[in-house]
């Protein structure tokens, strides 16, 4: 494993739930004996916070406040489409391969095969492998040209993170090349901020939406898929926050 991606995903790891309030309410319980009105007031923060973060409607408003608008044109003398890797799976017993994408990585993928096809754009698929195994550019380069009979023209395997993906589809496309950007909606703002900061000139294809289902008594009930989901806009939220500071 890619020490830096190590490190990194470990600090993410205590920055954001639920790791932050296991660790505040792991402080809280040490302090009990000691200072056990503080100890008190760090348990119960954890709990509420984890509480209020696994309910549906919040991770929705969350989600609400990174999701851009769904593509409607792509500009004149865009050169790429840039399709960005989600991640995948190593336990793909059914693949021949033992690995393959994973539901993120394969809902992006839906989307370039739909917008290559209608603009007949070139492709580029950017993703390594910081996990180890096979890069995930060449595992969507081979669904894409075998499953959805789209051909990929570039193949970038050695980024392991969004500013990566950036900078080495750089020096496949030049900085300044207008590009067609898919991603997660979720995830689109921090990853446009990220080319764009490279020099890309970025057209936003965002995918896979947040399900906005109707506000129902369950919409407050704490759900495990809910608390994944609002860490990850509040890890997005963060990435956004340290591209502003950076730039």
């Amino acid at each position: 494993m890619h020490s830096a991606v190590l490190a990194k995903n470990a600090i993410a790891a205590c920055l954001l739930p639920p790791g932050l309030f296991l660790l505040l309410m792991t402080i809280g319980l040490i302090l009990l004996t000691r200072k056990p009105r503080l100890g008190r007031s760090l348990i119960a923060a954890g709990i509420l916070s984890l509480t209020i973060l696994s309910m549906p409607v919040i991770e929705k408003r969350l989600l609400r406040m990174i999701e851009p608008p769904a593509l409607t044109t792509i500009p004149a003398n865009t050169v790429a489409i840039v399709c960005l890797g989600g991640g995948k799976r190593f336990a793909a017993y059914d693949q021949p391969e033992g690995e393959t994408i994973n539901n993120a990585t394969l809902a992006r993928l839906r989307y370039t095969a739909q917008i290559a096809k209608q603009s007949q754009l070139p492709v580029l698929v950017t993703g390594g492998k910081p996990l180890g195994g096979i890069s995930e550019a060449v595992l969507m380069a081979k669904i894409l040209r075998e499953e959805f009979n789209t051909p990929v023209r570039w193949v970038e395997s050695e980024s392991v993170d969004t500013q990566e993906n950036a900078s080495l589809s750089a020096r496949l496309l030049g900085k300044n090349a207008k590009i067609v950007l898919i991603t997660e909606a979720a995830h689109m703002q921090r990853a446009q901020m990220a080319f764009e900061n490279t020099g890309f000139r970025v057209t936003a294809a965002a995918t896979d939406y947040a399900n906005q289902e109707p506000l129902s008594i369950l919409s407050f009930m704490p759900k495990a898929a809910a608390l994944n989901r609002s860490s990850f806009a509040l890890h997005e939220l963060l990435g956004m926050l340290w591209h502003r500071l950076r730039a």
